[in-house]
């Protein structure tokens, strides 16, 4: 609760118990363009758009260089029934990043999650499903084109082995050729990627990833890019995270950081906001570092419209602005990072 402000005991001076907020009024694009990036971008969403103090930060010139849509483009939204199409919510991210003069990243061709049932629940040969997942790639790749893609999302488990869904289970590992290949045919200018989370680690998942990588190249499979989503915890990220971005980079594939936010356990504390800050500093100072990186997506930017409260229980405040549309300390480590 917050105290009553007509309340008439003694005063306590608002800042001792004040967090502390971010002070650069440098922009957050532009800062990623002065040090060599395509862009700083985040994530949206349709519901967000009726927001305008929202989409007054969203819009400004300089601010946001590109934006993922966070739902629109996923299957259960794009492709309901098969055959069936429809594009409202797609097409009003699109035409927003395209009135805005930002990238916009196509998310996502092939995920194993926000499926529609006749997909999840249906009687599948290798042929059929090859040519469900080609048309569905080719619908959406050619329908946005010169657009980056999270062609294939998610497809490892923790311990670097396949995760089981029905592309997997029904056309084992070739669904992601079949389907970087049918992107490839829809759009020849389109960037391909995989985007996987826990890959900013060394360790099982990324080692599975370096060698997907490699089998597609070896296979004459387009592959342009990795995402590493970077959904982190403050004081937990990586130290490894650029020797991991490299790793990758060796294989002739740009990287991108593509859905990073940094959660915490609630409440906020300015010692928290502090070690975000530079947690926030420390991931953009990886990616500056590597040339390979050529971006940073933040999943959306404010803790008002974030997913991690209602997926991880007790954490929150991952963003760089809060609730209010104030900015953190963790804008300002933004900043610093690619300063």
């Amino acid at each position: 609760m917050h105290p009553s402000t007509f309340c008439h005991s003694a005063a306590t001076p608002a800042a001792s118990s004040a967090l502390p907020t971010g002070t650069s009024t440098t922009l957050l694009d532009n800062a990623a363009k002065a040090a060599g990036k395509k862009y700083l971008g985040t994530a949206t969403d349709n519901g967000e758009l009726t927001d305008t103090a929202y989409t007054a930060i969203l819009d400004e010139k300089g601010m946001f260089g590109q934006i993922t849509p966070a739902n629109s483009m996923k299957w259960e939204n794009t492709e309901p029934e098969q055959g069936v199409w429809t594009w409202t919510d797609a097409d009003q991210i699109a035409n927003l990043a395209k009135s805005n003069g930002q990238l916009l990243r196509g998310h996502n061709c092939v995920w194993y999650n926000q499926l529609p049932s006749w997909v999840t629940s249906g009687t599948w040969t290798t042929s059929t499903l090859t040519s469900v997942v080609q048309n569905h790639t080719g619908e959406l790749v050619g329908r946005y084109k010169g657009q980056v893609w999270d062609v294939v999302n998610e497809p490892f488990n923790d311990d670097g082995t396949y995760r089981e869904d029905v592309f997997y289970n029904t056309l084992g590992e070739s669904y992601i050729p079949i389907a970087l290949t049918a992107a490839r045919a829809a759009d020849p200018n389109a960037k391909l990627y995989i985007n996987e989370y826990n890959i900013e680690y060394q360790g099982s998942k990324a080692t599975a990833m370096i060698n997907l990588v490699k089998s597609l190249q070896s296979q004459g499979v387009p592959i342009d890019g990795i995402g590493l989503q970077s959904h982190f915890i403050v004081g937990e990220v990586p130290s490894t995270l650029q020797a991991t971005m490299e790793s990758f980079t060796a294989l002739g594939v740009e990287i991108a950081i593509t859905e990073l936010d940094i959660r915490m356990t609630l409440p906020e504390t300015a010692a928290l906001l502090e070690q975000q800050k530079t947690d926030y500093d420390t991931v953009i100072s990886a990616c500056r570092a590597v040339s390979g990186c050529i971006g940073v997506t933040v999943w959306d930017f404010t803790d008002k419209y974030s997913w991690v409260p209602s997926t991880f229980s007790g954490q929150g405040a991952a963003t760089p602005y809060d609730s209010n549309l104030v900015k953190k300390p963790a804008y300002d480590g933004i900043i610093a990072g690619f300063a």
